[in-house]
């Protein structure tokens, strides 16, 4: 899941704001966690992106831990709905629809060279902290039983095959689109992805009901 939806770094200063500072501090701890990851990234340098004081950090979350939690709940939460989720409600046809979200995952060189900012964090933290995976693992939750319930639709519509397990394929399915936008991180080439979604499509095509 590339970061294709931009988080926008406030501009003018959000001192004087309470909900503008705190959009800023997550706006710009998303850019830095994706760009060096959540322990590679500390506070004075978010407070910098974000032009915001210690003071007023603390104001809006406990610790860097709880900014991170934020982080994941609402900056990652909502690029996984308009993104996997929104598309996906009451679409009359879901493996067209599908087939467009991954169509339209961009193969820009920064957004290959950063990765899935979800995934990113799931390698790096679920081992280490508890509240970061029980998040992470809702993030991963939502994305599946999106696509499974949309495959359950398709099903009940007839544009699905009524032999696939709707869970199953969905779980399958992100998995394998995390893989390819990983490889081609770990690759810094952008036709990894390109080729993996290719397959992809081709494979969401064999998954739709005869006629």
């Amino acid at each position: 899941m590339p970061a294709s939806k931009r988080v926008r770094v406030q501009e003018t200063s959000p001192r004087r704001d309470p909900e503008r500072t705190r959009k800023a501090l997550l706006a710009a701890a998303f850019h830095c966690v994706h760009r060096s990851g959540f322990q590679g990234t500390d506070l004075d340098t978010i407070l910098e992106a974000a032009g915001v004081t210690k003071g007023a950090l603390y104001h809006h979350f406990a610790n860097k831990e709880a900014l991170g939690y934020a982080l994941v709940d609402e900056v990652i939460g909502q690029i996984v709905r308009e993104r996997w989720l929104e598309p996906l409600q009451n679409a009359e046809d879901p493996i067209g629809r599908l087939i467009a979200i991954v169509q339209a995952t961009p193969l820009q060189q920064e957004e290959v060279e950063r990765g899935c900012p979800l995934n990113n964090l799931a390698q790096e933290m679920s081992p280490l902290d508890e509240g970061f995976r029980t998040r992470i693992a809702a993030q991963f939750h939502a994305w599946r039983g999106a696509i499974a319930d949309a495959f359950r639709d398709g099903q009940r519509r007839g544009k699905v095959r009524g032999d696939v397990d709707a869970m199953e394929t969905a779980t399958f399915l992100v998995a394998t689109f995390e893989g390819y936008v990983s490889l081609a991180k770990n690759a810094q080439d952008f036709r990894e992805l390109q080729s993996g979604k290719k397959l992809m499509v081709r494979y969401l095509g064999s998954l739709r009901a005869a006629g």
